[in-house]
């Protein structure tokens, strides 16, 4: 079997699911499908997320610096942004299951990789030197597996939820990088700090194996794959006038709209700011504040943790408190978000404090994330290119987190860890996050494609 043959869209199945117990199958693996695609596109973040609990430990121990440690995460974003952007498009064309979970696997051993030549380091003194390029190579590779993620896990919603539940159910799905991060700052941070860093990648690969086995055991590629009829047809949506076109002419016009570049900047600008306190806040409140690594880590678990709350908060906001209009909760959430992150960097502040104010960052961050970066898109693009709008949200978003890496580990390290410039940096681009979309409603708000 070629690789194209086994990663295409299935082909409808022959047997067909009898018209009396259609709904009842149709709701079933709808079901399974959504919440076997959120759990393991949760324990993806697992699998990309021990590079940022163990910082403190390898600049301690003299393996890297912070400037070096920067190059590494910006390794995995350049690449990431390259393959969100190449798998958006493909995935538009591919089997959801058998993508989704080839990417997690492979990034299960990339992970298991690194902890073992960690070991290495360790036992048989391989050199600085050599591991730091062995890892920013592998970490890179990382990032490509990391991005067959999020484009399959999207359109599993155009492909078997109804439209005017889409936000929703977005909102939920978008929740899952905020639980993922919560579970790997928290539990990896205890696991490095019991055991060394070096097994917080190991754990890391066993959350990835956990995640591969959800996908293939309950999600579904097409609902003409298990014998039901086509989406439009189970959920009564009104076709739109392009529906007849192929996948390609629907992602050329996707290429072609304002809008979507409108998003992609804005994007840019949340994933800056909203990377630059998952990948930095563990070693800013050590190095800043004078944390221990736990209570650092449990600061920043409270942070991704409140961000689940945020991304469930912006569907329920967006489709039932100011039905359906977007740019109200983004500038809303976009002004908290700011005087949050200030106080954070600004402030010294007690432990509950500082927990207050990531909290309260994260719930408006995750508001802005979730409309600004997903419900937005999925507003304007068609059914058959929803990976493609991805795909462009994608490459903009992560090649300015993978910016944000470099940039703020160099400033960090420059300056002897004095974090005021770089939080000056973190802050501007907080204001562009959600200032560039509410600035350019018009060109948001025009038609559908």
């Amino acid at each position: 079997m070629s690789l194209y043959s086994y990663f295409r869209i299935s082909k409808p199945s022959a047997e067909k699911v009898p018209q009396d117990l259609v709904q009842g199958e149709y709701k079933r693996l709808k079901n399974r499908t959504f919440w076997g695609v959120t759990a393991a596109y949760a324990l993806y973040y697992v699998c990309r997320m021990a590079m940022a609990v163990v910082k403190q430990p390898l600049i301690d121990g003299g393996i890297f610096s912070a400037a070096q440690l920067g190059i590494i995460g910006s390794a995995f974003y350049f690449v990431y942004a390259f393959g969100k952007f190449a798998n958006g498009f493909i995935a538009d064309y591919c089997n959801i299951r058998r993508f989704m979970a080839t990417g997690l696997l492979v990034s299960t051993v990339v992970n298991l990789l690194m902890g073992v030549l960690g070991l290495a380091h360790g036992w048989w003194g391989l050199p600085s030197a050599a591991l730091f390029f062995i890892f920013s190579f592998v970490w890179g590779v990382n990032g490509y597996c990391q991005s067959m993620g999020a484009p399959p896990g999207v359109i599993s919603l155009s492909r078997w939820l109804p439209l005017n539940r889409r936000g929703t159910y977005y909102s939920i799905l978008s929740a899952t990088p905020y639980l993922g991060k919560s579970l790997s700052v928290f539990f990896l941070g205890l696991v490095v700090g019991w055991i060394g860093w070096e097994y917080g990648f190991i754990f890391s690969a066993i959350a990835g194996v956990i995640g591969s086995a959800i996908i293939l055991i309950f999600v579904s590629d097409t609902t003409e794959s298990r014998g039901l009829p086509p989406i439009q047809e189970l959920t009564g949506d009104e076709p739109r006038k392009s529906d007849s076109l192929p996948t390609k002419e629907h992602q050329k016009m996707v290429v072609r709209h304002p809008g979507i570049w409108i998003i992609a900047l804005s994007s840019a600008f949340v994933y800056i700011t909203q990377h630059a306190i998952s990948e930095w806040g563990v070693l800013f409140l050590q190095k800043g504040k004078d944390y221990s690594l736990a209570s650092a880590t449990q600061i920043i678990a409270f942070s991704e943790a409140f961000g689940i709350a945020g991304t469930v908060l912006a569907g329920w906001l967006s489709d039932r408190v100011f039905k359906g209009n977007r740019f109200i909760p983004v500038l809303i959430s976009g002004i908290v978000c700011l005087v949050a992150l200030a106080a954070f960097l600004f402030t010294q502040g007690n432990y509950v404090m500082n927990i207050v104010y990531v909290a309260v960052f994260s719930l408006a961050i995750g508001v802005v994330y979730c409309t600004v970066a997903g419900l937005m898109a999925l507003d304007i693009v068609s059914r058959k290119a929803t990976g493609a709008a991805l795909g462009m949200v994608g490459l903009a978003s992560y090649a300015a987190a993978g910016i944000q890496n470099v940039v703020s580990g160099f400033m960090i390290g420059a300056g002897d860890f004095d974090f005021r410039p770089v939080s000056v940096f973190w802050l501007i681009a907080c204001l562009l996050s959600f200032m560039i979309p509410v600035l350019s409603w018009r060109l948001l708000k025009r038609q559908s494609i």
